[in-house]
């Protein structure tokens, strides 16, 4: 039988914390090995009782949660998924290394701590799964672009859209991308699982810390060089053309393979009305989601990037997607930015 999954909760409120530990404990895939107050004591508690993952508020006495993530990891591999309210330093507390978040519910509403408890458990998963996986700059940066099958021969030299799916990593991730390409790109679209709320958040975080003007995006943005659109939180993206631009679509619908945004959702669009005229790129992520939407990209003409595994926190989407064929070029993360400039 499969070890259960230890969880350590760090929470400053008693009454929170006890919330969780025994909601997520009526799941017989994780055991809770402990509970902590604040940052001191649960350094004591990663140290006695080395849990697989530790749940960490931002917003704690004597530490705040960033801080404490930015000083713990160095020393500690471990998968930490923040529990906060929406605001903007957990966007601060992904790029510092945790690698998935959950809001805090409305303690009011029944029907909302449920759907709480539901995306926690799902986290906790999740964060079992990966890895944690050092910042680009503290990586080798030796490896070289791995390729995968033979090309599908394409048609145009010149690409005019960048389509970008990712979900546990994702974050830091798609920052280091962004970080790394010149803003006189074609326009970026992005879809990564987040919840409603975190999107903008993310999107304003990443129009401060790179070239771009990066925004949430909404129906009939328009999408151009120098700008990246990302899906927001409750709605699915697509792309489409107007008139010789292309445009987004941000719509409320069924989750598709368990995600709204879903990065098939985007990935479809894009084949159907930008064929070869775009690049795609799957990244980290537990599941499957994009690689089906990836192979129509690559069938359609366009280029295919896919992270590798080695510096993919959860090797799943990626994974998924080259063994379907629809990957044409595999690179590590640090790799990515000059494998979509060369297709371009």
């Amino acid at each position: 039988m499969k070890r259960a999954i230890r969880v350590l909760v760090v929470d400053d409120s008693m009454i929170f914390r006890e919330v969780i530990a025994r909601a997520i404990a009526a799941d017989d895939q994780i055991e809770v090995v402990g509970t902590a107050g604040d940052p001191f004591e649960a350094r004591d508690k990663l140290i006695a009782l080395r849990p697989d993952v530790m749940t960490c508020d931002v917003e704690m006495p004597r530490m705040n949660g960033i801080e404490f993530i930015r000083r713990l990891l160095p020393q500690v591999q471990l998968p930490v998924v923040i529990v906060s309210s929406a605001n903007q330093a957990v966007s601060e507390a992904m790029m510092a290394g945790a690698v998935e978040f959950v809001k805090k519910p409305d303690p009011q509403s029944t029907r909302s701590v449920e759907t709480f408890i539901h995306a926690l458990i799902a986290a906790i998963k999740a964060a079992a799964a990966a890895k944690v996986v050092p910042p680009p700059a503290q990586r080798r940066t030796v490896e070289p672009i791995e390729t995968a099958a033979p090309t599908i021969p394409v048609g145009a030299a010149t690409r005019q859209l960048i389509a970008i799916g990712a979900s546990t990593g994702g974050t830091e991730a798609i920052h280091h991308v962004l970080k790394h390409l010149p803003a006189s790109v074609p326009g970026i679209v992005v879809v990564q699982h987040i919840p409603p709320g975190f999107s903008r958040m993310f999107a304003e975080r990443l129009n401060q810390m790179t070239a771009f003007e990066v925004k949430e995006a909404a129906t009939n943005d328009e999408v151009r060089p120098g700008r990246v659109l990302i899906a927001p939180g409750d709605r699915h993206m697509r792309v489409k053309k107007v008139g010789g631009v292309y445009r987004v679509d941000c719509f409320e619908g069924e989750k598709v393979n368990g995600h709204c945004p879903s990065v098939d959702v985007l990935f479809e669009s894009a084949a159907k009305t930008a064929g070869n005229d775009c690049v795609g790129v799957i990244m980290t992520g537990m599941g499957y989601d994009g690689a089906k939407g990836l192979l129509n990209m690559r069938r359609k003409g366009a280029r295919t990037i896919g992270q590798n595994e080695q510096s993919s926190v959860v090797y799943g989407m990626p994974k998924v997607a080259f063994e379907l064929g629809a990957v044409e070029k595999q690179a590590s993360l640090e790799f990515i930015p000059q494998a979509i400039l060369k297709m371009l």
